[in-house]
C-alpha cells in the first residue's frame, strides 16, 4: 500500500528522496475542497508547514488516523501540543535539531553585540544626521548565562568563545557535565543570575519554562544586565519585563515576544533599552539546505524502518 508523505517543500526540489512513498506538496495554503493535497487519513509522514500560524499546521491532524511520524521544521514543538491528543498512539513527533542552531546562535550573538554597543542608538542618530560617540559596554570580560543548554545553547556558546568573556555559565533542566564545563539545573538560577551581565534564553517552551522569567527572576538580575530571548515569547512575563526596563535597571533584546506578532502600539515597541527583531532566528539562507538534508535522512530512515532522529515524544507512550 502506497504511503502518503506531506511535504511543505515541493518534492521535485528535494534531491535524494527515497522511492516508495507518494509525495504530496502542502505548505499550508489552500482552502475549501482544495485545502489539502490528499486525504489526511492516508498521510503516513506529515511534515508540518514552516512559518505558518499554529492553527494551520494543526488543521489536518485530527483527520490523520494512520499517520506514523509528525516532523517539524522548527526547533520547538510546543505549537503542536493541542493536536497531539487527536493522533493515534505510537506516532513519533520529531523536531528539526540540526537545522536552526547556526542561524539562531548567530542572531543571539548579533543581538548581544548590538545591544551592548548601542547599535540601535547609532542607527537612529544616523537617521537624524547626528554624530554621537561615547563609551558602551563590551562583551569582553563579561559574565554570560545561557539558559537552555541544548543544541542551540551549545551553538551560542561556540560563538561566544572568541569574545574573551570572563565566564559562561550553562543551565538546563538537569545537571550534567560537558567538555566546556558543568551544566547547572534550573533550581540553581537564584545563585547564578546575580553574577550574569548577559542572560541568554534558548530554552524550549514547556510547562516548567512558561513564565520562567517572572518578577522574581528579573529582580535577581544585576543592575545593567542584558536579557536576550531567542527561545519562545511566553518564557518571559512581558509585564514583569516592562516594569524592569521602564525603570532603566536592565535592558533586553527580544527575537520572540508575548504576544506575537507584537501588535502596533504595544508598550514593548517603545520601552527604553529594548531591541526587538521579528522572530527571525531560523529563517535564513542556511534553513533550506539543512531542512532538505534532514527530510531526506528522516525519510530514508522511515522507509527502511530504521530509528528516526530527533524524536521528542511518542504518542500514547
Amino acid at each position: 500500500m502506497t504511503q502518503d508523505v506531506w511535504l511543505p517543500i515541493a518534492p521535485e526540489e528535494i534531491e535524494g528522496l527515497p522511492q516508495g512513498p507518494r509525495y504530496l506538496f502542502w505548505d499550508g495554503g489552500g482552502d475549501g475542497e482544495q485545502e489539502f493535497p490528499g486525504d489526511p487519513a492516508d498521510c503516513a509522514f506529515y511534515v508540518v508547514p514552516y512559518m505558518r500560524a499554529d492553527a494551520v499546521g494543526l488543521r489536518p491532524m485530527a483527520r490523520m488516523s494512520t499517520v506514523r511520524v509528525v516532523q517539524t521544521l522548527s526547533a520547538g514543538v510546543d505549537h503542536l501540543n493541542p493536536g497531539l491528543g487527536h493522533l493515534p498512539p505510537g506516532v513519533r513527533l520529531c523536531n528539526a535539531r540540526g537545522v536552526h542552531e547556526a542561524s539562531t546562535a548567530e542572531l543571539a550573538l548579533a543581538l548581544v553585540l548590538a545591544s551592548l554597543r548601542g547599535i540601535p542608538d547609532f542607527v537612529r542618530a544616523q537617521d537624524r544626521g547626528e554624530w554621537r560617540g561615547g563609551f558602551h559596554p563590551a562583551l569582553a570580560d563579561r559574565n554570560a548565562l545561557i539558559i537552555g543548554y541544548g543544541a542551540i545553547g551549545a551553538a551560542i556558546e561556540d560563538r561566544l568563545a572568541p569574545f574573551e568573556l570572563a565566564r559562561v555559565a550553562r543551565v538546563a533542566r538537569s545537571e550534567r557535565t560537558t567538555a566546556r564545563g558543568p551544566v547547572h539545573a534550573l533550581t540553581q538560577l537564584p545563585s547564578l543570575l546575580p553574577k550574569a551581565d548577559v542572560v541568554i534564553l534558548s530554552t524550549p517552551l514547556t510547562e516548567a519554562t512558561r513564565g520562567l522569567v517572572n518578577a522574581d527572576f528579573l529582580s535577581l538580575m544585576k543592575d545593567g544586565a542584558l536579557l536576550v530571548n531567542v527561545s519562545r515569547g511566553p518564557v518571559v512575563d512581558t509585564n514583569a519585563l516592562l516594569t524592569e526596563v521602564e525603570k532603566g535597571r536592565i535592558t533586553a533584546a527580544l527575537d520572540v515576544t508575548d504576544p506575537e506578532p507584537l501588535p502596533p502600539g504595544h508598550p514593548l515597541w517603545t520601552a527604553p533599552g529594548v531591541l526587538i527583531s521579528p522572530h527571525v532566528g531560523g529563517p535564513t539562507s542556511a534553513f533550506l539546505p539543512r531542512a532538505k538534508r534532514l527530510l531526506v535522512d528522516q525519510l530514508h530512515r522511515f522507509v527502511n524502518h530504521e530509528p528516526l532522529r530527533n524524536v521528542i515524544l511518542t504518542t500514547g507512550a
